[in-house]
This record gives C-alpha cells, structure tokens and sequence, in this order.
C-alpha cells in the first residue's frame, strides 16, 4: 500500500520518530481518559447519570479546545516547545492522579469536573504544538506527508486508547479510577519520550521575533474578529459551514440519546452497558473511515454541496426508520450511517472552505470552524438533556433531529443549484 510506503520513509526519520512516539502516548492516554470520565459519570453504579450530566462531560472534554486553541499558538512561539511536552504531560500525569483521587473520594462533582476541565485544557497546548513542532524534524518535501500521516496516527491511537480503556474497565479492574491511573501512565511515558528530543531543535528559535505577550493576544483576538469578518464575504464556506454546524448539532443530539439507552435501556449492568457504548463508538469510527473512502469519488461525480444535500437527506430518512425502534442493532446500524453521513459532510466542508477562503485569514477562519463545530456539539448535548427521559427513548428528539436533517438537506439543495460546487 503506498500510505505504509510513505511512512516507512518517514519512520526513517530519526526525529520524527520520536515526536510520532511523543504524539501516539499522549492521544493514547487522551482516549483512555476521555472513557474514565464517561464511565464515570454515565456508567459508575453508584451515580444515577442523567443527561444533564452528560452533557457537563461532554462541554468539559471538547470546549477548552475551542475556547484555549486560538490563544495556544501565542504562548507556544513564546515556550520551548520540547518544554511543553515535558511539562504538559507531567502536569496532566499528575492532574489525571488528582482526579483519581477524587473519584476514590466521592469528591463533589465540581470538584472533579474543575480537575477534568484542566487535564482538557492542557491537552489544546500539547497538540498545537504537535503541529508546530512538525517542520523542524521533516523537511519541505515530505511535510504533506507528514502533515498527513501524522494527526491520523494520533487519531488512531485515540481510539485505540479508548478500547484499552473499556476492556480494562470491563474485564480486569472495575474501577473507573484504575483506568484514571492508566491514562497517567500513559501520560508519563509520553512526557519521559520527549526527553530523547534535544530542547532547542522544535523551536521557536530563541532570536527569533518575540511580541509582548498582552499584545499578541490583542493580535490573536483582533485576527479572529477579521476571520469572521472575511468569511461572512465568501458565501459558499459561510453556507458550507453552516450546514455543517446543524449536522453536527444533530449527530451530538443522537450521541447523547445512545449513551442513555446503553446505559438504562439496553443493559442490566453498567459493565454491559459500557460494553455496547464500546460497540456504537467503533460502528461509528467505521463509518468514519468508510466516509474517507467514499467522499472523494461523490464530491467527484456530485458537488461538494450536493453531496453534503445527499448526507443530509439520507440522514432524514434513516435516523427515524433506524432509531424509532430503540433496539440495540437498528441503532448500531444508525451509528455506522450517522457517521459516514457526519464525516463525509466534513469532509466536503474542510474542502470548500479550503478553496473558498484566502490563504492569509485561512488558519483564523478554521480556528472559528473549530469552534463552531465544537459548542455545536455540546450544544446539542445541553438543549436534549432538557428533553430525553431517563431511559433514553424519545420519539420527540429522533423525529425532531430528522426535521433539522431535512431543513438542512432542503438548504443544501437550494444552494447547490446557484453555486459553482456541483
């Protein structure tokens, strides 16, 4: 396969390498938190989870990305970025046994929501400056490449991280706090790969042009406000990610209706529960990835935007005809549609954004994408805890959920017949 020949010859690459390790580690240890903290507020025996709570976790494990990512790069060409690994994944190492603790405790549930919401943000430094740290051990040639290859490893090992995460839960130790205590694990040894790293060579270069750090922000703050200000002027990434936007509204909707039936309606244990979570989440990832495949030959024969009318429509119509059942496979089946449809959308998304939007404010207006993606999500989290049951069955939230699919589908469509992408 040419994508194991392209990494075979970055792997060749000594100090890539290395960083790749620093990456796999800690997005390893990332999966393997991100389970603790759902199993323990969505699976522990002792909790009655709700999906008020629910939606907390979700706000704490995705909004420090979006809140904290624009303003990480001003503190990262400020730092060593070797020293932010180091450092980054020592502090999370430890933060990781603090919310072990607290989960051994019984602490309050703010308390271990303060510690988790730490270990997240974090995590937004240690990942930009992943990225950052890219060009200085690959060279111009291969940085595509790398550039590639790279954060979808990182993604892998996530998942991978994850399904660690629910068989140690599930088969060996029935202890949130045991999986807790992994994930520092695994956040150690990320932070002990680093030093094989010399400090100096991932920059920033230390005579390089330094701003007062009051300023850069004032800077990062006023380049964002020009973000918005420029993608209101390109209609088709304006649309695109507006579309995108209420697809992933509704596919966080869906997530929080599937973590409820796992856990109350489909199972009598919250081990078997946390067992078919597992399932969704992998039937899900393989819609993901067949979405990868299959996107570029649709956007090829259809458009970007008539292809995202297509996710959106189908979506209309196998949401309800799949999740009004609520039986555990018509709803797995729904998971591996849901995510095919929701990363094929993305994936035109990412392309028409790309090629609508100028160079110079491209970084600025993916910096808003990321969050308007993200505070979708928890959004939708927030309003169907104010409207699922205890048990998770809601015919409300499917067809309502299959009304925003349509509305979508029907814009997508309208645009699609005066637009250039099609």
């Amino acid at each position: 396969m040419p994508v194991v020949g392209d990494l075979r010859v970055l792997l060749r690459l000594r100090n890539f390498r290395r960083l790749l390790a620093v990456r796999l580690l800690s997005q390893s240890a990332d999966g393997v938190y991100q389970v603790a903290l759902a199993a323990h507020v969505v699976f522990s025996p002792e909790k009655q989870a709700s999906a008020g709570a629910i939606a907390s976790t979700m706000a704490v494990l995705l909004l420090p990305y979006s809140l904290i990512g624009p303003f990480a790069g001003v503190l990262l060409d400020r730092w060593p970025r070797r020293q932010v690994f180091l450092y980054g994944n020592l502090l999370r190492a430890a933060l990781a046994c603090c919310t072990a603790l607290l989960i051994l405790g019984s602490a309050p549930d703010w308390l271990f929501y303060t510690s988790a919401l730490c270990v997240t943000a974090v995590n937004r430094f240690v990942l930009a400056g992943l990225s950052a740290a890219l060009p200085r051990v690959v060279d111009r040639d291969r940085l595509v490449l790398a550039n590639s290859l790279s954060p979808t490893a990182g993604t892998l090992a996530a998942t991978a991280g994850g399904g660690i995460a629910v068989i140690v839960r599930v088969v060996l130790a029935d202890s949130d706090a045991a999986v807790v205590l992994l994930g520092a694990a695994l956040y150690l040894a990320s932070a002990l790969t680093s030093l094989s790293l010399a400090t100096g060579l991932l920059g920033p270069d230390p005579d390089g042009p330094r701003i007062r750090l009051g300023k850069a922000l004032t800077i990062t703050a006023r380049g964002l406000a020009d973000g918005l200000r420029h993608l209101a002027e390109r209609g088709q990434a304006s649309k695109a990610l507006a579309a995108m936007t209420v697809i992933r509204f509704c596919y966080g909707a869906l997530t929080v209706m599937v973590l409820m039936l796992c856990r109350y309606a489909w199972s009598d244990s919250e081990s078997e529960g946390l067992a078919l979570l597992g399932l969704a989440v992998a039937v899900s990832g393989a819609g993901f990835f067949m979405a990868a495949l299959v996107t570029p030959w649709a956007v090829g024969r259809l458009g970007r935007f008539r292809w995202m009318a297509v996710c959106a429509a189908a979506a209309a119509v196998l949401e309800p005809a799949l999740g009004l059942w609520f039986l555990p496979v018509p709803t797995l089946l729904a998971a591996f549609v849901l995510g095919l449809i929701s990363q094929g959308a993305k994936i035109a998304t990412d392309t028409e954004v790309q090629t609508s939007v100028d160079d110079a404010f491209r970084g600025r207006v993916f910096s808003l994408y990321d969050v308007l993606f993200n505070v979708a999500f928890v959004g939708a989290a927030a309003v169907v805890a104010l409207m699922l049951p205890p048990d998770g069955r809601s015919f409300i939230v499917v067809i309502w959920v299959a009304a925003l699919y349509a509305v979508a589908a029907a814009m997508l469509f309208r645009w699609s017949r005066s637009d250039r992408a099609f």
